[in-house]
């Protein structure tokens, strides 16, 4: 950290009154970074001296699920950290990698020095957040969000005197912190060039990131030299074939004058003055030739355009993506592409499709697009959830009623188009039974009887239950189950998609497609750092109404445009982590969180709390009937 000209003093004195008085020195005298972050320290119960407090250390098996969580980030960080370690070996000193809330991963360092930092647990499974240690290099660039040197008596635990540290976060191509780089060392051996070199691996780490997540993508190599192009220091974007700015790295970011929640929602036009089909135009004339191109702000760049596509194998001819409704669904994260890869190839065959995921993850708008993508999208599609209707109508509205004036009922309905069948797992037996018989024979009998037909229709079931437990219950049948699982496709809840910028975009896009807004950058980066209990269908139902809310001529949703249990739940601090600083794994207990919040904000109208959810009522309902939620007073 920069202190003042005569910080070593004034650091010592601010030290001093901490230590013995709890005094916390002002911005003037250590610098504003320093006195916020002992503020912070401080607020956390933490004290200066004398015994710490029983701090977070992660046993081997929850180490390795943090390690599993994180394992993008350690694939490409090793080499480089390896790389490193081996530049600073014999220095006395140990290179760190730590997770997004400040766990240790991983550790390489000078044997001599490992004993010393692992007696103050600077070790994999601890945790240095600064919730839990106080003002360090790691904890501290973490919060902050940038790089940061923490040395000697800047520590905020005076336990921590003797460590010279300097951190920096590692961010994901759509600006996500996913963790951070720290070079530790003894304060006596404090290295001016330290800061640099850890700055220097974590750009690399950011940038095999951004390959291996656009490496087949349209991407724009750029630096203020020509030179400069391909070099460690040169910026990079992903770009959309429309010309929006999808992923970058902070390099990228820093040139363009963009912050990460800019990402998805900015088209190249409006920060430099050339469009995207210009752009492509001077690189078919003179490929791989740097191109001169200015900010708006007059600023001169040299780019150079990747076109991202692999080279076919030798006698084989690159197949064209298909431009279809499963593809529009497609905006970037790797779990969903596969998803739609594999349900593209089951299309129009005789293969039944389960698709399982939390409630609003999307799974309606996945199997419409099946079906909008098959030979039948000229026919129904019939949508039928068992979670909204009465279980003793179930069987009337799927199979019809023979009453005079009756429904045929939603399989017959569904003939020569598909049937959806939501919230499969809520059939009741004798239903099942039914449905059982009719996967099997192929056969339908209309209502009141009349000559059997062929059920001509194709079938994809949906369920946020997980029905292998459910027959292990004897409430699901085992036969039904894998005549319905030809092919299970799990959906990936929101908050582990890594496309959240560009789905953000495709989201406003698509809700209001004239208004052009995007998100206040402070609101975008709560956005990408909530849960989202209510997955998709919750942030569409949030942006539906702030996109009603804006007022003419506003370009920003800001926080005044959300509901107020938005609000509120977006600006909760790190209640929504566990005590490892890991999300917790207890899906249950954060929706009847998420549910008994919307319902005190409804004031106990059941109605109005399921449409701030964005789910069924009867969904809400059963919730409550499983006591995950307490009954309202």
């Amino acid at each position: 950290m920069t202190l003042p000209k005569d910080g070593d003093a004034a650091l010592r004195r601010a030290h001093y009154r901490l230590r013995e008085e709890g005094v916390l020195p002002s911005p003037q005298s250590v610098g504003a970074l320093l006195a916020n972050s002992w503020r912070r320290s401080q607020a956390a119960g933490l004290a200066p001296s004398g015994r710490l407090q029983e701090a977070l250390h992660l046993n081997s098996f929850q180490l390795a699920r943090a390690a599993e969580r994180q394992q993008e980030l350690i694939a490409h960080a090793r080499p480089v950290m390896e790389f490193v370690f081996a530049q600073t070996r014999e220095s006395g000193s140990v290179l760190i990698l730590a997770d997004d809330h400040g766990v240790i991963l991983q550790a390489l360092g000078d044997t001599g020095f490992l004993a010393r930092a692992e007696r103050v647990a600077l070790m994999p499974g601890a945790s240095w957040n600064e919730r839990h240690r106080g003002t360090n290099a790691i904890g501290t660039a973490l919060a902050e969000g940038k790089p940061v040197a923490v040395h000697g008596p800047e520590h905020f635990l005076a336990r921590n005197g003797f460590l010279t540290c300097a951190a920096v976060p590692v961010m994901a191509p759509d600006g996500r912190i996913l963790g951070a780089l720290d070079i530790s060392g003894d304060h006596r051996d404090r290295h001016p060039h330290t800061f640099g070199l850890v700055r220097a691996a974590a750009q690399m780490v950011e940038n095999r990131l951004f390959e291996a997540r656009y490496g087949g993508s349209l991407r724009i190599r750029f630096h203020s030299l020509a030179e400069g192009i391909g070099s460690i220091s040169e910026g990079v974007v992903a770009i959309s074939e429309e010309g929006w700015i999808l992923g970058a790295n902070q390099t990228g970011l820093a040139l363009l004058g963009l912050a990460a929640a800019d990402l998805g929602i900015t088209p190249l036009s409006r920060v430099l003055r050339l469009r995207i089909d210009e752009l492509m135009d001077s690189s078919r004339r003179a490929p791989g030739e740097p191109i001169l191109a200015e900010r708006l702000d007059g600023t001169r760049l040299f780019l150079r355009v990747d076109p991202g596509h692999k080279a076919p194998s030798a006698g084989l001819s690159r197949p064209a993506r298909p431009r279809d409704a499963l593809a529009a669904l497609d905006t970037g994260d790797e779990r969903l592409a596969t998803a739609i890869d594999r349900a593209r190839r089951v299309l129009d065959k005789p293969i039944n499709v389960l698709l399982q995921g939390e409630s609003g993850v999307g799974k309606e708008y996945f199997a419409k697009a099946m079906h909008e993508s098959s030979a039948r999208a000229k026919g129904p599609f019939v949508f039928f959830n068992c979670a909204d209707v009465a279980v003793d109508r179930i069987e009337t509205e799927l199979f019809g009623s023979a009453e005079a004036g009756g429904s045929p009922g939603c399989i017959a309905e569904a003939q020569g188009g598909t049937l959806f069948v939501a919230e499969v797992g809520e059939l009741p037996p004798v239903v099942q039974a039914r449905l059982l018989r009719l996967l099997h024979d192929r056969r339908l009998t209309p209502p009141g009887g009349g000559a059997p037909q062929a059920m001509d229709c194709t079938l994809i079931c949906a369920t946020q239950r997980n029905l292998t437990a459910a027959i292990e219950r004897g409430v699901f049948s085992v036969d039904l189950y894998y005549r319905l699982n030809g092919l299970l496709l799990q959906l990936p809840p929101l908050r582990e998609r890594h496309d959240f910028p560009a789905l953000l975009a495709r989201l406003l896009r698509e809700v209001e497609p004239q208004l052009g807004v995007g998100l206040d950058p402070a609101l975008a980066a709560a956005f990408a750092d909530y849960r989202w209990p209510g997955n998709l269908r919750q942030m569409t139902n949030a942006l539906r109404a702030a996109c009603a809310l804006i007022e003419p001529g506003q370009a920003r949703i800001g926080w005044k445009h959300l509901p107020d249990d938005l609000a509120e739940a977006l600006r909760e601090p790190q209640a929504r982590h566990d005590e490892a600083g890991l999300a917790t794994d207890n899906l249950s207990e954060l929706s009847a969180a998420a549910l008994a919040r919307a319902i005190k904000a409804s004031h106990g109208n059941m109605s109005e709390a399921a449409r701030r959810l964005g789910i069924s009522r009867n969904t809400l309902y059963r919730h409550l009937r499983n006591g995950s939620v307490p009954r309202p007073e």
